[in-house]
């Protein structure tokens, strides 16, 4: 489900802007741009984010800014910095480059040199600047769910459309197939009158087997079960829990029984019926991989 928020708060001198944005994905992928300062709390806010959410793709920024007491420190990839000059040393040799590694090439050159707000003597963040992003970090999750839901009550009430026409279709093929099944008995026994009494020696088996043939196209079983799924797909989209990955495998459930109902199904309106219900499921199954 798609969401963005973005919120920003100064407490003392210290500044947290977080943006969260969120786009569909199967399951619930974190990504989280932040500075190294706060690279030691991302577990908290990758924790907090799987608590409130369950699936998406979820881009979060953040930021800090401390007071201007805090001094800065200048961090140089020194590593870095040797494998460009070896790279560039072959580069000479070959006479394709002159010169060497200046300091405004080091300057233009991403991820070479970080210039840094250090929070304290010991390198850690102060305790009221990590209570301060979780703050703004809960405010901006919880906007972007406020979001996520108002997207999620419209996307119910399509779906709910659509299981209201899939029930439709679904008597539609009982009908049609039972319709089906009385013609094809009705062929079957015509066919067999008109044979030769030498040919028809039991007229008992002989009736056995039509009928037996008839019922090879019952599709009975398979209409029960879809109905159950339509039943299970409205206990869970009106329950409180997330019912995403629950409501897509039954989208698989349905395709499953359809395609069996497709193959045992007798008359040319029933199979109209089938490629239409398939074609519904397919449009739900599009729709249901935005629902968290």
């Amino acid at each position: 489900m798609t969401g963005f928020a973005s919120i920003s708060r100064e407490t003392h001198g210290e500044h947290v802007t977080v943006t969260i944005k969120s786009v569909n994905h199967r399951f619930l992928d974190i990504v989280i741009k932040a500075p190294q300062a706060l690279a030691p709390i991302e577990g908290r806010v990758r924790a907090g984010v799987q608590q409130r959410l369950t699936r998406g793709r979820i881009e979060i920024a953040l930021s800090l800014e401390l007071p201007a007491g805090h001094t800065r420190e200048v961090v140089l990839d020194e590593a870095l910095l040797e494998r460009l000059d070896q790279a560039f040393e072959s580069a000479r040799a070959r006479g394709l480059v002159t010169g060497g590694l200046s300091a405004s090439d080091v300057l233009r050159i991403p991820q070479a040199l970080e210039i840094r707000t250090r929070a304290d003597g010991n390198g850690g963040l102060p305790e009221t600047a990590i209570a301060l992003v979780e703050a703004v970090m809960g405010d901006a999750i919880g906007a972007l769910v406020v979001m996520r839901e108002t997207e999620g009550r419209m996307l119910q009430q399509d779906l709910d459309t659509r299981l209201g026409t899939l029930a439709t279709m679904v008597d539609g093929i009982e009908r049609e197939a039972r319709s089906g099944q009385t013609q094809l008995e009705s062929r079957l026994r015509e066919r067999l009158a008109g044979l030769p009494a030498d040919l028809v020696s039991d007229p008992t088996a002989v009736t056995q087997e039509v009928v037996r043939f008839v019922a090879r196209s019952d599709v009975d079983e398979e209409l029960t079960r879809l109905r159950g799924h339509l039943q299970h797909w409205r206990a869970l989209s009106d329950g409180p829990e997330p019912c995403g990955r629950k409501l897509d495998f039954l989208v698989q459930e349905m395709n499953r029984e359809i395609n069996t109902i497709g193959a045992k199904a007798e008359g040319a309106r029933a199979t109209e019926l089938v490629i239409d219900v398939k074609a519904e499921l397919e449009r739900m199954r599009e729709q249901v991989q935005n629902v968290e």
